[in-house]
């Protein structure tokens, strides 16, 4: 054998042992599993759907001031009542309820006083008005005649609320889907859980789930979370005429949490 081939087969045999050591070495210091038979797992899931709501609630209200409180408080049941007809004939399918009926005084304002003059004795402020009023909330599915319904009403009335949402009949229908999404998230973190634990997803045994996510059984469901238009509109209409207004009734995201409890084979 010559010198250089025998140069060449040392490096080769002193490259395998250095290889032969680290791989030793790295098997010393690699920890070993950790035992998992009988874990007990506390598992949180989480389900979410978005659909388009289909009922709206608005709010309007009349309210008249004058410095006879009887004939402001006439005026407000008046066109409270031909609101309520109005809206009746527009949207017959429509749930209406009368609220909030309020009476205030209105008082005069206060004398200017100049920081020279001497301070006089408070004196009770003198009545010079009364502020009646009243609301109107009405709940209705009909969307696609909403526009031209609360125009007719704002001849009478002004707009005070807007809020859309899911009806109790869409709610419901949405439940079966709500719970077969929350179950799957779960199953999916039962699946990652597994993995990481260096265990098979058939190994888990589900022991507990708890379908208000509480954990401990007993506290009320979260409440769905609406994704609503909201308006304020505090200026009486007095015309005969209201341009329809435009409405988006967007969607709500419906939610669920799920906690499960897993026990390891």
């Amino acid at each position: 054998m010559t010198p250089s081939r025998k140069l060449m087969l040392g490096a080769a045999l002193a490259a395998a042992c250095i290889a032969a050591q680290a791989q030793t070495q790295m098997s010393a210091s690699a920890p070993a599993p950790v035992p998992t038979s009988g874990t007990l797992v506390v598992v949180p899931a989480n389900g979410e759907i978005s659909v388009p709501n289909d009922q709206a609630r608005v709010t309007l209200q009349v309210e008249e001031q004058d410095k006879d409180k009887s004939a402001a408080a006439s005026r407000v049941n008046q066109k409270m009542k031909q609101g309520i007809e109005l809206l009746r004939r527009q949207d017959p399918q429509a749930v209406l309820k009368s609220y909030g009926y309020y009476t205030y005084a209105v008082y005069a304002e206060p004398p200017q006083v100049s920081p020279q003059q001497p301070r006089q004795p408070a004196r009770p402020r003198q009545v010079v008005g009364w502020r009646v009023g009243q609301y109107l909330e009405m709940t209705t599915e009909n969307l696609a005649a909403l526009p031209k319904t609360v125009s007719s009403a704002q001849a009478l009335m002004s707009l005070n609320g807007l809020q859309f949402g899911l009806s109790p009949a869409a709610a419901r229908k949405l439940d079966a889907t709500l719970v077969n999404a929350t179950y799957r998230n779960l199953e999916e973190r039962i699946g990652f859980i597994a993995n990481a634990m260096h265990r098979a997803p058939s190994d888990a045994v589900i022991d507990t789930v708890d379908f208000e996510g509480s954990g401990n059984y007993a506290a009320p469901a979260a409440a769905p979370m609406a994704k609503s238009m909201m308006m304020r509109n505090n200026i009486a209409q007095e015309s005969d005429s209201v341009a329809e207004p435009s409405f988006e009734p967007g969607e709500s995201t419906v939610t669920m949490r799920l906690v499960g409890k897993v026990r390891f084979k």
